[in-house]
């Protein structure tokens, strides 16, 4: 029933890209639902004071300050185990384990520091790390890692064609693709196969099977790795098969190098239509096709900006980020927000304190909730949108959500209402209208609003509380504001707890 209500709500307002805008710059000043759409998809939402900040400013002028930000954020500081071989643990198989999971959960935690600091830097390298996808579970290897995570966050908005190169040589994708395994007299296929159909082109896009084979005996010879474990993977020339090989009609004595020059010299467009459409699902619309089942123009677009500047990301991003498709109508709360973005979204819409103890609940929150960090289920990776939801996972994130509220409001409960304050500005300190406050505070954090006016009503009932109506119309009895009201935190962590129960919840 749960999974119902939530399913007839999306399919009925959602599933259908009706966004037919086109990608010219958006020249309109920014309104409040317009700024906030912005910082929902470009990093891991705001608060209400910056998302006020933006209003009235120009979208393109914002864009440029965020991607700007974004190109010389720092990348994640580098641990004290960050050039660790086997030589630097201990012989003992337990003690070995028991450090290297402790050092890697303590890197989850400074990567999602890294997430709510670094905004559109990291919310494109969390995008990256599913479309260049490695588990940390398969090689268990803190030092590999860092060097992976730091290759995300390097080529993030750099060039495609570089990023390409460098995250297929690091010794996690090695590892996990058996890239570590792949020699002249038993070349392994797995990396070339997901090069093609993951990494650039797409599923049984314009590649054969004699393609994948050639291409993965160009790619041998990196499998110098010593001891298996944290030993860096190298080239091992004898290793390397040096016949001639046949790739997309091309023939040589092709190298790993070859490869990614011929990829990108054969199949210019269609790698650029693959990976603007991977973009578009993630920050535009889950359905990068139109009404009619064709190609998004607007992709079109972006794919040919993208080949015109030799794969560079950056003028493909602000193209997109600052488009009238991007700020459509039909592009605002139309994405399901992965577990990550439910409840970073949420610590970063409240400003509630972001404790060390609390990034961990979420952590373990989002395991729990079917998003494993650094650990997608398999080598295609989340699925994202409606995987995300059914009967199981609704409930784990509306118990999980409410176990958080309950802890910021036992920490500080005074915090409900400088949150309420701030999303309501001069109302909340002087208006003894219950239903006008919750309206404000229910439409900040739902990007839609509340689909059913019902269910409106339902929300100023949990926020009027058990206050006598009397309280509220003021006279002879003492006037109601949020300011003043002795209880008036409670009421708005108990119109939270009611909000992130709602189907629009689930929206971004």
């Amino acid at each position: 029933m749960v999974l119902q209500i939530f399913n007839d709500y999306y399919i009925m307002a959602y599933t259908t890209n009706c966004n037919n805008a086109s990608i010219s710059p958006y020249n309109q000043p920014l309104d409040f639902a317009r700024a906030f759409h912005l910082y929902r998809r470009l990093g891991f939402s705001a608060s209400a004071e910056t998302v006020k900040q933006a209003v009235g400013k120009s979208a393109v002028i914002i864009v440029e300050d965020l991607m700007n930000q974004a190109m010389v954020a720092p990348l994640i500081e580098s641990p004290t185990w960050a050039d660790w071989t086997n030589a630097n643990y201990s012989s003992n198989r337990q003690e070995r384990i028991k450090l290297q999971k402790k050092q890697g959960n303590q890197f989850r935690l400074e990567y999602t520091k890294q997430l709510l600091a670094n905004g559109l830097r990291d919310r494109l390298s969390f995008f990256w790390s599913n479309h260049f996808v490695t588990r940390f579970a398969d090689y268990d290897c803190p030092a590999f890692l860092h060097e992976y995570v730091t290759c995300l966050q390097r080529n993030s908005l750099g060039n495609f064609k570089i990023f390409v190169s460098e995250i297929g040589l690091t010794s996690a994708m090695l590892y996990f693709l058996d890239g570590a395994f792949n020699n002249a007299k038993k070349p392994n296929e797995n990396y070339a196969r997901e090069l093609y159909e993951l990494f650039t082109l797409g599923e049984g896009n314009d590649y054969t099977e004699e393609d994948i084979v050639a291409t993965a005996k160009s790619l041998t010879g990196y499998v110098d790795r010593g001891t298996r474990g944290c030993t860096p993977v190298t080239f091992k020339p004898s290793r390397f098969d040096d016949s001639e090989k046949t790739i997309f009609e091309q023939s040589g004595n092709w190298n790993y190098d070859d490869v990614i020059t011929i990829l990108f010299q054969e199949r210019t467009h269609k790698i650029a239509i693959y990976i603007c459409e991977k973009l578009y699902e993630f920050f535009v619309h889950p359905n990068s096709k139109t009404s009619q089942g064709n190609t998004q123009p607007v992709i079109i677009s972006l794919a040919n900006t993208f080949t015109a500047n030799n794969f560079e990301l950056v003028p493909v991003l602000k193209q997109l980020f600052q488009s009238e498709h991007f700020f459509d109508e039909n592009a605002i709360g139309v994405i399901i927000k992965s577990p990550f973005d439910f409840y970073l979204n949420t610590l970063r819409e409240t400003n509630f304190e972001q404790t060390d103890a609390v990034l961990k609940e979420i952590i373990n929150y989002s395991e729990l909730v079917s998003q494993d960090l650094f650990n997608p289920i398999d080598v295609a990776g989340w699925q994202r949108d409606r995987s995300w939801i059914n009967n199981n996972f609704l409930i784990g994130r509306w118990r999980t959500m409410e176990t958080i509220l309950e802890t910021f409001y036992k920490n500080d409960s005074e915090q409900y209402r400088t949150l309420g304050l701030a999303i309501t500005g001069d109302i909340g300190l002087t208006t003894n209208n219950p239903d006008k406050i919750a309206r404000l505070i229910v439409n900040f954090f739902l990007p839609r609003g509340l689909l059913n006016p019902n269910d409106y009503i339902k929300a100023f009932a949990v926020f009027r509380s058990d206050i006598e109506e009397a309280y509220y119309e003021g006279g002879d009895q003492e006037t109601w504001t949020l300011a003043t009201w002795q209880n008036g935190s409670f009421q708005v962590y108990l119109l939270l707890l009611y909000i992130t129960k709602q189907p629009e919840f689930q929206l971004k």
